[in-house]
Order: structure tokens, then C-alpha cells, then sequence
């Protein structure tokens, strides 16, 4: 298994090299990952489960790294984590029906 916090330290590393070779990269990323809290609609918890249910639908580990950890500080239990992760599940296998549709579509006229 991965070892989650050397594979984040990393990560957060190599993110510091793309930020000082591109800084306003890594600042427009910044600017739109905070977006979301300054509108208040949404808890912490709330928006870190969603991002744990986007990254593993856009298998993202970086994202699985930072944002299990926030999840779990901002109140999160692992009983709330599998249920967003539940979601994920269904989301992929909703977005395979849906474009398995597609595919009937296309063969339709062939």
C-alpha cells in the first residue's frame, strides 16, 4: 500500500517546483480551490467529502492525499467517507450506462 503522508510530502515538493517555475499556475489553482469557502453554503466536512468522491472519479491520488486528510480534521468519519466514496462508485457506473447508451446509438445506423 501507499504510504500516504511520504507520498503527500512529495507531491507538495514537486507542486513547490511547478510553483516557482510558473507561480501564477499554482496561484489561479489556489484562487479556485478556495472559491468554494468563502460563500459559506457548504461545511468543511460537506466539501471535502465531495472532493474525495471527485477524486476518485477523475482518479486523482494527489487530491485522495490532501483532501482524505481534511476530510478527517473538519469531522469527517470513515462511515461518512464510504458513503461519499458510494457515491463515487454509482457515479462511474452511471457514467458507463450512460455512454454504453451512446454506444447503442451509434450502432444503431450500422
Amino acid at each position: 500500500m501507499l504510504n500516504w503522508d511520504t507520498y503527500h510530502s512529495e507531491l507538495m515538493t514537486r507542486i513547490g517546483d511547478i510553483a516557482a517555475l510558473s507561480p501564477d499556475t499554482v496561484a489561479g489553482y489556489s484562487t479556485l480551490s478556495g472559491a468554494g469557502q468563502k460563500t459559506g453554503r457548504l461545511d468543511a466536512k460537506t466539501r471535502e467529502l465531495i472532493a474525495i468522491a471527485v477524486a476518485v472519479t477523475t482518479r486523482c491520488d494527489g487530491c485522495i492525499a490532501v483532501h482524505s486528510k481534511k476530510a478527517i480534521e473538519a469531522g469527517a468519519t470513515r462511515e461518512d467517507i464510504a458513503e461519499a466514496l458510494g457515491v463515487a462508485v454509482a457515479l462511474n457506473a452511471g457514467a458507463a450506462l450512460v455512454y454504453s447508451a451512446r454506444v447503442m446509438d451509434a450502432i444503431a445506423e450500422v
